[in-house]
């Protein structure tokens, strides 16, 4: 890991990222892309030495509570935030000014932190949003080599659900000729059902590959996959859109199985209701505390 002194925390969107890079080790991760323009190896973890501090005068300004919201491009519970906590900092701010949070993660280590996430919920709101890709355990420890496996995952949701906390689940990608099988859509839906999630993100059935990215997959392809490579350069080239030869189907079969459990699966509803700050709800729950 290296430190570094940031400018400023929150983006216009209240959007945070307090380390850059990543050690999950995920094969498709877009965040490698050159686009992004990351001047270190994606493994040396960059850790934003005053963020904390940025964030508690960036709360102070606000004229108006809204959600604070971190994960979009670094899972903020890597290993390293065991270590220094910087997450769980964030977070006692964010409850401390009543403003609302929502993260992304694959990580159970979010669990660590439950008990700040209840407070941010009842005093205004926080939604767990989670990544789920692999119904099969052995197929998500090659995709995804050092995060908490499908059934972990599944294990915070049910935890955040007995505590009163909204989740999220972000379906993507699905990876052409990997996971885009029935069998696997079906099983991270019922999972998802049992769960309760309020809403289920899907863009399509397949991935987006740029440069820098591109090259990373292809070669975990070759690695774990014999032979895939070539068949992903037969299908798709160089384009930056895959999908899946099934994504018809799989999109019939997933707007059927979200309508039957009961599952919002509206990508602009679910948006909306993660960038809603419940004002209302924040004030009552707020004046139990004065």
């Amino acid at each position: 890991m290296h430190y570094v002194k940031a400018k400023g925390i929150l983006s216009k969107e209240n959007g945070m990222n307090l380390y850059r890079g990543c050690t999950h080790g995920c094969i498709y991760c877009d965040s490698r892309s050159t686009c992004y323009q990351m001047k270190h190896d994606f493994e040396d973890i960059e850790v934003k030495e005053n963020a904390i501090e940025l964030l508690e005068d960036a709360l102070k300004r606000k004229r108006k509570r809204c959600m604070i919201g971190t994960g979009s491009m670094t899972d903020p519970y890597i290993p390293l935030e065991m270590k220094l906590g910087n997450v769980r900092k964030a977070l006692s701010l964010i409850c401390e000014y009543g403003f609302g949070f929502t993260v992304i993660t694959k990580s159970d280590r979010i669990l660590r932190d439950l008990d700040l996430l209840q407070k941010i919920n009842e005093r205004a709101k926080c939604v767990v949003q989670m990544t789920l890709t692999t119904y099969d355990e052995g197929l998500c420890r090659k995709l995804e080599p050092n995060v908490s496996t499908t059934g972990e995952r599944f294990a915070v949701l049910k935890e955040m659900r007995d505590a009163g906390i909204p989740t999220v689940v972000w379906l993507s990608p699905i990876l052409p000729f990997i996971n885009d099988t029935e069998e696997n859509i079906s099983g991270i839906l019922e999972l998802c059902a049992e769960a309760k999630v309020y809403g289920i993100l899907c863009f399509g059935m397949g991935l987006t590959l740029r440069d820098g990215n591109r090259e990373y997959f292809f070669g975990k392809l070759d690695e774990l996959f014999p032979g895939m490579k070539e068949r992903y350069m037969r299908a798709y080239g160089n384009q930056y859109i895959i999908d899946s030869p099934d994504s018809k189907r799989l999109m019939h079969l997933f707007h059927q199985r979200c309508g039957q459990y009961g599952i919002v699966h509206n990508n602009e509803q679910i948006f909306t209701y993660l960038h809603t700050f419940e004002e209302m709800h924040a004030a009552r729950q707020l004046s139990l505390w004065d």
